[in-house]
C-alpha cells in the first residue's frame, strides 16, 4: 500500500506564507512526477505544480513568482513554498505523485488534501 498525506495547510492573512508538505509512504520502489492541484468550493480541480524526478518544475501560471516546489527524493517528501498568498488560493490543496510499486508496477496516486484559507 502507498499514502501520500499532507501537512501544512490552515488560515493565513492575505500577503502571508505557508508551507506544505506531503509524505508517501508504504511499499515504493520509486517516484517519478510528483505535485500540487487544488480544487476551490465550486469550481474544478486545477494543477498548481509538478515536479520530475530530476527537479525540473511547471507552475499553473496562478502560482508562477509566488510558489516554489521542491522534492526530497531521499525522503519521499515534496514541498510547496507559497507566498504572498490571495485569498483566490484558498482552497482544499492535493497532494499527487506517479509512483512505482513492486506489486501494482506504477500507479497515480493521491493524497486527502489540506485546507488552506487565505482571509483577513
Amino acid at each position: 500500500q502507498v499514502q501520500l498525506v499532507e501537512s501544512g495547510g490552515g488560515l493565513v492573512q492575505p500577503g502571508g506564507s505557508l508551507r506544505l508538505s506531503c509524505a508517501a509512504s508504504g511499499s515504493i520502489f520509486s517516484i517519478t512526477d510528483m505535485g500540487w492541484h487544488r480544487q476551490a468550493p465550486g469550481k474544478q480541480r486545477e494543477l498548481v505544480a509538478t515536479i520530475t524526478s530530476g527537479g525540473v518544475t511547471n507552475y499553473a501560471d496562478s502560482g508562477k513568482g509566488r510558489f516554489t516546489l521542491s522534492r526530497d527524493n531521499a525522503k519521499n517528501m515534496l514541498y510547496l513554498q507559497m507566498n504572498s498568498l490571495k485569498p483566490e488560493d484558498t482552497a482544499v490543496y492535493y497532494c499527487n505523485a506517479a509512483i512505482w510499486t513492486p506489486r501494482y508496477g506504477l500507479g497515480d496516486y493521491w493524497g486527502q488534501g489540506t485546507q488552506v484559507t487565505v482571509s483577513s
